[in-house]
């Protein structure tokens, strides 16, 4: 297992505990609905990565690739739920457009990923 495999595993990881942490917040707050969304992202993405992660260690899909699809679905996630969370506890956005650019990440590392389960080794 690479130093990147691990770091990803890392940030799955600490995805996992925000995204549990942000679900609570939701359903204990007030108007937090955004909270939910941002919750989802990271939830869903941190599992996806540690698919992955899996997958590649096993050989199944094109290395580089992969792993580029894994990062982005870290990134993408952090840039969706951060958003969201800032705006519902700082009345801010993180830049603008950055959740809507995190989503896009998201869906570009999906895409990512089936190019990796198809690209030839």
């Amino acid at each position: 297992m690479t130093a990147a495999h691990r770091l990803l595993i890392g940030l799955a990881g600490l995805m996992g505990a925000a995204g549990v942490a942000l679900a609570a917040a939701s359903a204990h707050g007030g108007d937090a609905s955004r909270l939910a969304s941002g919750s989802a992202m990271l939830l869903f993405h941190a599992t996806a990565i540690l698919a992955v992660i899996g997958l590649l260690a096993r050989g199944l899909l094109h290395g580089g690739i992969g792993l580029v699809g894994a990062s982005g679905f870290a990134i993408g996630a952090v840039l969706f739920a951060g958003d969201l969370s800032l705006r519902q506890y700082a009345g801010h956005s993180l830049f603008p457009y950055a959740a809507p650019s995190g989503g896009t990440v998201m869906i570009a590392s999906w895409l990512a990923v089936t190019l990796a389960a198809v690209a030839k080794k």
